[in-house]
């Protein structure tokens, strides 16, 4: 029996005109990015406290993720809990 099988195709490389490309519209959007931050400053600044605020909520849904529920302390042996 004789199986043929198909030769593996070379990975293809991206051309230098492609890396051009990319590195040209990496630089347009960092200069996008500056420039919006510079014109957009007093809204950014503004919206600042109210990070905080939510940074709060964000934080103790975050933290208290991994440790299961409250109902597991209580009538553990060892802690003085009652059954």
């Amino acid at each position: 029996m004789h199986s043929q099988h198909s030769p593996v195709p070379a990975p293809v490389r991206d051309a230098p005109r492609t890396k051009r490309a990319r590195w040209v519209f990496g630089i347009f959007l960092a200069i996008a990015a500056t420039l919006l931050a510079f014109e957009h400053r007093i809204h950014l600044l503004g919206i600042l406290p109210w990070l905080f605020l939510l940074a709060c909520p964000l934080m103790h849904l975050f933290m208290h993720h991994g440790h299961g529920g409250h109902d597991d302390h209580h009538g553990t042996p060892g802690d003085g809990g009652t059954r």
